[in-house]
Order: C-alpha cells, then sequence, then structure tokens
C-alpha cells in the first residue's frame, strides 16, 4: 500500500484533535482518584465497594415526605473497601428425601436501576441516555437441589445487557456472606438477556465505563440488591417438583445480519444445516410434585435490540416482552411483576442473529443494503439499517416478544421428557490473553491481548456507529491510526500480528490507565442438570460457534460414557467478552468479529477450555481443577459526568402538580395523558418509597375504593421525565388504554422523589407524589 499523504485540513484537524484530547485528559484526571488500587476478590470476600446504597425513605404527606440524606457519590469512596459482614445463618428449607426429581425454587425481583441521567448500555450511541421507563427490568432466579440437598445449582437470567464482572464478584461475595458455601462460583450462573434499553454504568473495565459515561453506584447497588433478592426468594420457596425439557423450532423472527461472514465456514458445515441462524428453542418446564406450575427458562438465539437505538425509555425489549405475557398469563390477578411464577427467556448464541427480519435497506433510498460491507450508494454504512416487522419499534417488540411465547407456551404445555440424573458443575478462571491452543496433534496457536479492530466502530444492521466506518474492513487507516498513536499510545508489534488480518482500532490490551481497557481474566462454567449441560458463555457466541462449541461439548461427555446431553449455550454470562465468531468469520472481519478481542483463535480455546470442563464432570474429577488466577477488583472508578443537583417545581407550583389534565374521555385504543410537575427519576432508584412511578386505577363503586390496574411493569404504561433548565423538570405519564379495558371511572397517579439541600447542610431526598383529575373510559 502506498504512503499517505495528509493535507492541510487533514493536519490541522489532527493537531485540533490532539490538543482536545490533551484537555480531556487533564480534565478527566481530576475526576480520578489516581491511586487505582486493585485488590483480588477471592472467594471468601473480604473487598466490597465502599460506597452503600441508601436506606430506603418512609412515606409522609404529598411534597413534604419523610427524608433520607443523600449518601456521598461513587467518586469519593474511600480506598480502603468496606469488610464484609460475619456469615449468617440462613435457615434451609425442609428437605425430605423419599421423592424423584428435585427441589425447586423460583424467584423474582426488581433490578432495574436508574431510568434517568444514565446511558442505555447497548449500543454504546452518545446522547442515548434514559429519559424514562416503558417496562421494569426483573432478575429472576431458579435455584435446583437433589433431593438429599448435598448439590444444587443456581440460574439467574437478568434483565441487563450483560453481566459485567465486577456485578458477579459482588453478588458472590454478599452470597458467602449470608449463606456460606452454598452458593459458589461454580454453581452460580448469571445471564444477562442483552436488552439493549437498560441502564449502563455497572462495569469496572475502562472501555464499558467510557460507553457508560462513568461507573454508577446508585444503579450498580440496586442491581446487586435485586440479584440477591430474587435468589432469596428462590432459596425460601424451595419444594419438590420436577423439571421437564422440550425443544422446538421458533420461525420468522431472526435473520442473520452477518450472512456473508457465515458463508466463510465451510459449505460442508454449512450443508449440515437448514438455516444460517439456530431456530430451536429450549425450554426447562418446573412444577411442583402436584404438577402446579413453578416456572420456566427458555434459551433461544435472538438479540433484543426491536426496540432501536434512538429510544430512551428503560425497558427488556422482545424477549423480556415473552416474560412479561407468559408470567402475565400464569399469575392471573397480579400485577407485572408480581405472583409465584416465574418465566425467563434467556439468551443464548445471539451473536449473529437479528430480529428486524425486514433486513437491512437504504433509509434515504429504500434499496437493499444487505452487502459484505452493508454500505449504501449514498450516504455509506450510516444509511444502512435493518427493520422489524412492525409499524414502529413498540411494535415490532411486541411482534417478536408474543411469537416467542407463543411458541414457549407450546412446549411448557407439552413438555412430558423428565430431566434426572445428579446435578453437578466446574468453573475455572482463565487469562484469556495467554491460552495455547492444540489446532491438531502437531500445530498449537495463542490466543492475544484484548484488540478492537476498525469494522467496531462500523457498529451493526441493527444499530450503526457515527463515524461512518464499514464492515468488512481488512486494512487500516492512516489517518485514524495517527491519531490513535497520538492520543494512546503506538500499538505493539506482537499485538498486530496476534490479530491478523484485524487491522487494530484500540489495543485494549496494551492500555492500563486508569484501570485495564478490557479483561485478561474471564469465567469459564458448566453446570449440570442430569442429561442437560449449560455452558455459560461470557460473550456473544455466533450462530456457528454455538454450534461447534455444543458439538464439542456433546462429544466430550459421550467420549466418557456420558452420551445424549443436551447441551445448551447460555450467552452473556459472569463476565462481558464481546463477540466470539469462527475462525473463518474471523477473516471476514465485519462487526462480530473485529469485536474478537482475543483474536481469531477465541473460540478453538474455549472449545478446548469447556471440553475440560465437560471432562471433568463426566469423570467426576471437578475437584482436581485449577481455580485459575482470579479477577481483580477495582476499588476507584471514574465518576458519572453527569452531576447530582438539586430538584425546582416552578414558582406557586409544588411537586406531583398536574400541569396538564387527562381529557375527561376516553375510548379504548386511545392514549390517556397526563403532564405532571415532575423531579429526577434518579433519585428513586436508591429510595424505595414507592415501588413504581405511577399507577392506573379504577375506581370500584362498590367498595368504594381505588383499585390498581396497571403500574409502570405494564406493557401499556409510559412513563417519560422532560428534562429542563437548573433543576426544573415535567415528568409524563401516558396510558395506552387496551381492549381489554372496562368501561368506568379512572385516574393516573404519579410518584416521585425531589432532592432538596438547603444552604451548610446536607442533601436531603423527599418522597411525593400527583394525582391526575378522574376521566371515563368508554367502549363505544
Amino acid at each position: 500500500m502506498a504512503k499517505r499523504t495528509f493535507s492541510n485540513l487533514e493536519t490541522f484537524l489532527i493537531f485540533l484533535l490532539v490538543m482536545m484530547t490533551a484537555i480531556t485528559v487533564a480534565l478527566l484526571s481530576l475526576l480520578f482518584i489516581t491511586s487505582g488500587t486493585i485488590e483480588n476478590h477471592k472467594d471468601s470476600g473480604g473487598h466490597l465497594f465502599s460506597t452503600t446504597p441508601n436506606p430506603p425513605a418512609t412515606q409522609g404527606s404529598t411534597a413534604t415526605q419523610s427524608s433520607t440524606a443523600t449518601q456521598r457519590s461513587t467518586a469519593t469512596q474511600s480506598s480502603t473497601a468496606t469488610q464484609t459482614s460475619p456469615v449468617t445463618s440462613t435457615p434451609e428449607p425442609p428437605l425430605f428425601q423419599n421423592f424423584s426429581g428435585y427441589y425447586i425454587g423460583v424467584g423474582r425481583a426488581d433490578c432495574t436501576g436508574q431510568v434517568a441521567d444514565i446511558n442505555l448500555m447497548g449500543y454504546s450511541k452518545s446522547g442515548q441516555n434514559a429519559q424514562g421507563i416503558l417496562t421494569r427490568l426483573y432478575s429472576r432466579a431458579f435455584i435446583m437441589a437433589e433431593p438429599d440437598g448435598s448439590n444444587r445449582t443456581v440460574f439467574v437470567s437478568i434483565d441487563i445487557g450483560m453481566v459485567s464482572q465486577r456485578l458477579r464478584l459482588e453478588v458472590l461475595n454478599r452470597l458467602q456472606s449470608k449463606y456460606g458455601s452454598l452458593y459458589r462460583r461454580d454453581n452460580v450462573i448469571l445471564s444477562g438477556t442483552h436488552t439493549h434499553s437498560g441502564p449502563a454504568g455497572y462495569f469496572q473495565y475502562t472501555v464499558f465505563v467510557i460507553a457508560s459515561e462513568g461507573f454508577s453506584n446508585r444503579t450498580f447497588q440496586h442491581m446487586v440488591t435485586g440479584i440477591l433478592k430474587s435468589i432469596d426468594i428462590a432459596h425460601t420457596n424451595m419444594k419438590p417438583g420436577k423439571i421437564f425439557i422440550n425443544k422446538g423450532n421458533v420461525d420468522g423472527v431472526q435473520i442473520n445480519r452477518s450472512p456473508y461472514s457465515y458463508l466463510q465456514n465451510p459449505q460442508s458445515e454449512r450443508a449440515r444445516y437448514s438455516s444460517n441462524t439456530d431456530k430451536e428453542m429450549v425450554v426447562l418446564k418446573m412444577v411442583d410434585l402436584n404438577g402446579d406450575d413453578l416456572g420456566l427458562i427458555s434459551w433461544f438465539a435472538i438479540h433484543p435490540v426491536s426496540m432501536n437505538n434512538s429510544n430512551h425509555l428503560v425497558n427488556s425489549d422482545n424477549v423480556g416482552y415473552a416474560s412479561y405475557l407468559l408470567e402475565q398469563e400464569k399469575n392471573k390477578g397480579y400485577l407485572p411483576g408480581q405472583g409465584p411464577f416465574v418465566a425467563a427467556f434467556a439468551s443464548s448464541n445471539l451473536g449473529d442473529v437479528s430480529p428486524n427480519i425486514l433486513g437491512p435497506h437504504c433509509i434515504n433510498t429504500g434499496e437493499s443494503c444487505d452487502n459484505a460491507n452493508s454500505t449504501c450508494p449514498i450516504g455509506g454504512s450510516n444509511m444502512c439499517i435493518a427493520k422489524g416487522p412492525g409499524q414502529d419499534m413498540f411494535d415490532s417488540t411486541q411482534i417478536i416478544g408474543r411469537a416467542m411465547y407463543q411458541r414457549a407456551k407450546e412446549l411448557y404445555a407439552s413438555a412430558s421428557q423428565e430431566v434426572t440424573g445428579p446435578l453437578a458443575s466446574a468453573h475455572q478462571w482463565v487469562d484469556m490473553t495467554n491460552v495455547t491452543v492444540w489446532l491438531n496433534s502437531t500445530h498449537t496457536a495463542k490466543t492475544c491481548k484484548p484488540a478492537l479492530g476498525y469494522s467496531f466502530a462500523a457498529g451493526t444492521i441493527d444499530g450503526v456507529g457515527g463515524l461512518n466506518f464499514t464492515q468488512g474492513k481488512t486494512e487500516g487507516d492512516p489517518f485514524w491510526d495517527t491519531i490513535r498513536d497520538q492520543i494512546l499510545g503506538k500499538l505493539s508489534e506482537e499485538i498486530k500480528e496476534c490479530h491478523k488480518p484485524k487491522p487494530i482500532l484500540l489495543h485494549t490490551g496494551e492500555l492500563s490507565k486508569p484501570h485495564p481497557w478490557h479483561p485478561d481474566i474471564v469465567d469459564v462454567q458448566i453446570i449440570t442438570l442430569g442429561s442437560l449441560a449449560i455452558t455459560a458463555i461470557p460473550g456473544e457466541f455466533t450462530t456457528m460457534s454455538g454450534r461447534r462449541l455444543r458439538e464439542a461439548v456433546q462429544a466430550e461427555f459421550a467420549s466418557h460414557g456420558v452420551q445424549n446431553m443436551t447441551v445448551v449455550i447460555s450467552g452473556l454470562c459472569n463476565v462481558y467478552t464481546h463477540y466470539i465468531t469462527t475462525y473463518e468469520e474471523y477473516q471476514a472481519q465485519r462487526y462480530e468479529a473485529a469485536s474478537t478481542i482475543y483474536g481469531p483463535h477465541t473460540l478453538s480455546a474455549y472449545i478446548q477450555l469447556f471440553r475440560n470442563l465437560a471432562k471433568a464432570i463426566a469423570t467426576d474429577t471437578v475437584a482436581n481443577l485449577s481455580r485459575g488466577p482470579e479477577p481483580p477488583f477495582f476499588q476507584q472508578l471514574i465518576v458519572p459526568l453527569i452531576p447530582n443537583i438539586v430538584d425546582r417545581a416552578p414558582i406557586g407550583r409544588t411537586f406531583g402538580d398536574v400541569l396538564q389534565p387527562a381529557k375527561p374521555e376516553y375510548r379504548v385504543g386511545e392514549v390517556a395523558e397526563v403532564t405532571f410537575v415532575g423531579a429526577n427519576p434518579k433519585n428513586s432508584a436508591q429510595n424505595e418509597t414507592h415501588q413504581t412511578f405511577l399507577t392506573v386505577e379504577k375506581y370500584e363503586a362498590t367498595s368504594t375504593s381505588w383499585q390498581i390496574v396497571c403500574n409502570d411493569a405494564s406493557w401499556e404504561t409510559r412513563f417519560y421525565w422532560h428534562k429542563g433548565l437548573l433543576g426544573l423538570s415535567n415528568a409524563t405519564v401516558e396510558w395506552h388504554i387496551p381492549d381489554t379495558a372496562q368501561p368506568g371511572i379512572y385516574r393516573i397517579r404519579y410518584f416521585g422523589h425531589n432532592r432538596k439541600q438547603d444552604i451548610l447542610k446536607p442533601a436531603v431526598i423527599l418522597s411525593f407524589e400527583g394525582t391526575s383529575p378522574a376521566f371515563e373510559v368508554v367502549t363505544t
């Protein structure tokens, strides 16, 4: 390639960018506590994040209700971690040994966190911050134990983008504090559903902290508390029961968003499959010994990106809507998020799978852009976007979610194959930057220090990048290389050679300020329930990657006499490491390959590691597995860039006052809308006086009382927060009146918390509420 020379304009731009970066670094340095202490987070636990959540405020009268002193922000945490509390004795559910099956416990708890002043995690789009809520986010826990209580496993599916290493370490530490050795790193799997509409801010590695625009202890603590609460509920509710498994295809809800990468796989391998996506859904049905429903876990490969990157409302996307429908059906008479039946729609090998089934089209011309680089003739890659089947993203989310719900419901109803046999688990921490991979009996290769390629910046047809990078780039660009070298330093020849043919945009494995930019130490884990093996994948496997791993793990079990194992891929587990493509897909360097951070042999390394875990379980030698190097737990993290400010009401108004009332009358299918004097919703993430931002209530004449029919977890409600200047804000509640609504008199209520601070006094959080005038819903 000929050496490129720079124009005067490009030289000036480079100089300007370097100067801006230097100023930015100087400013950010003021936000860091530069000691950067690293602690090894041991199983026995001794290191917790030093900032503790606020105690909940108690309810009082409107606008002047009781207060809670606001805790110090995450930026001012001390360098000494809070010590773990002594292990407390938790009563065990009674165990009976005279039945066939398992002890089963299910639990669900809210883990929503902030719904304002925080980025949404998934698209990495600047400016896509939370401004309200469509549905709440939940942690759903499932505990299975052998009848004698000797072995147990825990699977938790969480409505978040992915599980961060910091989140898992903190949850394990607190579980150890409460339950001793009952729930451990080897028998607890934490899996994210991969919604792209949940709050960010709960990570410790710099790439993700930057994407989150800081670490939010408020959201982190709420997530940890929700996950722990769901496990506590499941633990308390354990009862004898049975588990059944069923499988079936789900059609018409997915496409492969990188078909040109998929075509790089050997034709002989592709010929074994009828589709370039995995259409099979695996369902676990859990019932008690009377046959009464307890819960469901479903694994299915689909990206929860029906809600696109223009969305600002926190929600659980298509898989969350499937959970919502099934739980509402099974928990009749309960509001969303309540009731005993728990349904998790967990992630699988979704790396190259999109729900936007109309495919990629140029949004400016309408023509297809289903090409190797996902570009349009006019506007390039930024114009190439895939669409879902609905009229808008809300409609698409419902269509895709309903299809998954319907199929899961059918498979649940017809499930007859009982899962029997012992429970087992195996886990290791692995340095993924230094794994020797045996390609055959004579040749080896190695994994690499983490790095992101140029096509990472292009994004995907589900959410494009902002700088008009294109997918499929196998050569770098001197302009961007120069900017990177000036800002971050030059990358080594070693990392450059290791990642070929990836042209490296960010050499994250060689960046360590203020903390490492990507993880080196990664979890690999398998839990087995009889003939079912659940592989906990620390990232996003593509379709063919998942097929290869399943086949390899199944073969490993079979080679040691354990035949006919069903192997499921559980994605986004325990720590996030971006994507994992096949070696052949890696050569095409589309988005997924550019985001395979440990290099071209990443999948082969994982297959080798998971085969080793399968062998240990099959041969009963798990005790001989090395623990591996323990991951770090960083003590000082970047503060959120959005400050906490005092909330203010307009002169002559108080928080919760109605600014725009509903109309006197609505028909079903219309939208009732009320606007209130608001306050920042992030105040409510740490003050749980109210469990919802809103209720829709119907007046019952027979009891002369108002009955709640919807809350902010209901799909038909939307809560929008409109941020103004100097602490002023409004809150708008919408109720999209469903066809099932009964005629009658209704009202809408708003619940919030405002931040108040008097001179020379600490800030306090006050709860308030507002109520709309009544309105009527009619059917004709």
